[in-house]
């Protein structure tokens, strides 16, 4: 593509995008003339992931460029884990109101249709509250919304063949574990500990199992990958 798509389809000046070329964090065009320069689809990707390092990470050029550099060193399959990442893990969102209040707001933030919403919730893996007559969704309830609608684009919905209730049974397993841990603490240590210790403790926790949950799934998902390529092979 000629730069003027480029720049249509990122947003980003063309004097931007040749500074990025010659810092080498975009690849450089193919030359088939002297005053024609195209560019791969790759670099769309490229500049979206130095924008979303800028806006979500407020990470600087300097620290993206060694950042893209080692980013380009991995497998197709982590990049791709990393491009998910950055577009859904976002800092700022941490210190800014996310909370939306409505369910015709919240379906426009996310993009989930009524039918899928209402299902959602029955199922409890969207579970909004009600505050001064209005219904109000979480933070992590618009993310958990955006990332089924993600799932749906990606090919991991109905009409791909997958039971849509898996998404309760994972929710209902790790509610149940959590109750679980969480009466096992407080029986343990909850009684003798001060409040506020105990509320950072299980904060902490909360940190680390999610963590926790995030690299179990990858590993085993990896795993079973590997399975499935070497039966194929």
């Amino acid at each position: 593509m000629k730069i003027s798509e480029l720049v249509k389809k990122t947003h980003v000046s063309k004097e931007t995008i040749h500074y990025y070329v010659r810092e080498g964090l975009v690849y450089k065009p193919k030359k088939p003339g002297k005053n024609v320069a195209i560019y791969d689809e790759r670099c769309i990707d490229q500049i979206k992931t130095i924008k979303r390092l800028q806006d979500n990470y407020f990470l600087p050029l300097s620290v993206i460029k060694k950042v893209i550099k080692k980013h380009r060193t991995k497998p197709d399959a982590e990049q791709l884990s990393f491009e998910v990442l950055s577009e859904f893990i976002k800092p700022i969102d941490y210190f800014l109101a996310s909370e939306i209040a409505g369910r015709e707001a919240f379906r426009k933030e996310t993009g989930l249709g009524r039918k899928w919403l209402a299902k959602m919730e029955e199922w409890g893996v969207i579970t909004p509250t009600g505050k001064n007559g209005n219904l109000v969704y979480s933070q992590d309830d618009v993310i958990i919304g955006r990332l089924i609608m993600e799932m749906d684009r990606t090919g991991y919905g109905p009409k791909d063949g997958t039971d849509p209730e898996d998404l309760r049974r994972i929710t209902d397993f790790i509610r149940d574990y959590i109750i679980n841990a969480q009466q096992s603490l407080f029986q343990a240590r909850g009684r003798e500990l001060p409040l506020e210790e105990l509320k950072e403790k299980q904060v902490k926790i909360r940190e680390i199992m999610s963590l926790f949950f995030y690299h179990i799934y990858r590993k085993l998902v990896w795993k079973r990958t590997e399975y499935i390529e070497n039966v194929r092979n």
